[in-house]
C-alpha cells in the first residue's frame, strides 16, 4: 500500500496522541509512505508550539527534531512545483480547503497519477478526508 500522511497524521507517528495507534499500524503496513515538504515545516512548527505550552520539556523536544530530522530521507516527499501549486488552487475551490490542506491533497492526487496505483490518504481532518475520497484515494 502506497499511504499519504498529511501533517496532522505524521505528527502523529512522533507525539503521541488520539489516532497515533492507527497512524502507525498504517506505516507500517505501507511500502511507501509519501507526503509533501510542507509537512516538516508544519510538524516543526506544531512541536515547537507544544514546547511552548510545555506539553514536554527541552530533552523531549530535542528528541522530536532529531527523530523527524532522522526519519525525513525514508519519506517519499512530492515536490511542489508550479503545476502543484495550480492543482492545489483548483483542489481548494473545488472542495473548500485551506492552502495548506490542498497542497496536500494535490500532493497526494499527483503521487497516485505518477505511481498509478491505489493510494491511501491519511488526514484527521473531516473536511479534507472527504475531498481525498472524491478525489478517488482511499482511506487507509
Amino acid at each position: 500500500m502506497i499511504l499519504y500522511l498529511d501533517t496532522s497524521s505524521l505528527v502523529k507517528l512522533y507525539v503521541e496522541e488520539k489516532g497515533s495507534t492507527g497512524v502507525l499500524k498504517s506505516v507500517r503496513s505501507a511500502t511507501v509512505v509519501g507526503t509533501s515538504p510542507v509537512a516538516y515545516a508544519e510538524a516543526r512548527s506544531a512541536f515547537a508550539r507544544r514546547f511552548r505550552e510545555k506539553a514536554f520539556g527541552i530533552n523531549a523536544y530535542s528528541r522530536l527534531k532529531s527523530a523527524l530530522d532522522n526519519d525525513w530521507d525514508d519519506y517519499l516527499t512530492v515536490k511542489v512545483t508550479d503545476e502543484l501549486v495550480l492543482l492545489a488552487g483548483d483542489l481548494a475551490e473545488k472542495h473548500g480547503l485551506r492552502g495548506f490542506d490542498a497542497i496536500h491533497l494535490a500532493s497526494a492526487v499527483t503521487l497516485h497519477h505518477e505511481l498509478s496505483v491505489p493510494l491511501a490518504f491519511s488526514c484527521f481532518d473531516e473536511k479534507l478526508q472527504a475531498a481525498s475520497e472524491r478525489e478517488g484515494l482511499f482511506q487507509p
